[in-house]
């Protein structure tokens, strides 16, 4: 599978930048920018491409048959964006439970523009006591890779505020969508 990912990446003229550490058990996997479906291949195939195999919160419409059987065997976990529950705690026992965990979470919450970003990447890492791993898609470049982990401190804002910085290197598919502009 790992090779299969590399060659598509290689087919469609991406490459991979920096990867995570492998002896990285459990992050908070933050995607940004997300503007585009495109974001779900690509983003698939660099993960595989790195041999990371992660969990990803998406809404539950796509899980419906037949995508759905792509979504859960990718490791998509469905949310009901209609229902206001406590995904946050939800998160933090899914990081209790397990031994490995690199759960895949994207900040903005949709592809459409959204003027704030979700904050529950953010709760959750800090919950969990886990650190919060940059993954992101440069269109730019046709680039996708991770940056360095982030610790979060409890000071939301100032944090938010690094981590944004970080993406704004990075070239949305939809720039005019992207809440880093």
């Amino acid at each position: 599978m790992r090779w299969l990912c590399r060659l598509y990446l290689y087919i469609i003229g991406w490459k991979i930048g920096s990867t995570l550490d492998p002896s990285l058990k459990k992050c908070v996997l933050v995607a940004a920018p997300h503007t585009s479906n495109m974001d779900y291949p690509i983003a698939m195939a660099t993960l595989y491409g790195c041999g990371v195999r992660v969990r990803f919160l998406a809404k539950d419409s796509l899980f419906k048959f037949p995508l759905g059987i792509l979504m859960r065997a990718t490791g998509g976990i469905p949310v009901d964006r209609s229902r206001h529950t406590n995904m946050v705690e939800a998160m933090i026992g899914m990081f209790e439970q397990n031994k490995e965990l690199k759960l895949l979470i994207p900040a903005e919450g949709t592809r459409s523009y959204v003027k704030e970003w979700k904050s529950g990447f953010y709760y959750t890492a800090l919950g969990a006591k886990v650190p919060i791993a940059m993954g992101y898609l440069d269109y730019g470049k046709k680039t996708a890779g991770f940056g360095d982990l982030f610790y979060p401190t409890g000071d939301y804002q100032k944090d938010l505020e690094e981590i944004k910085k970080f993406y704004r290197q990075f070239r949305a598919r939809y720039p005019e969508k992207s809440s880093l502009n």
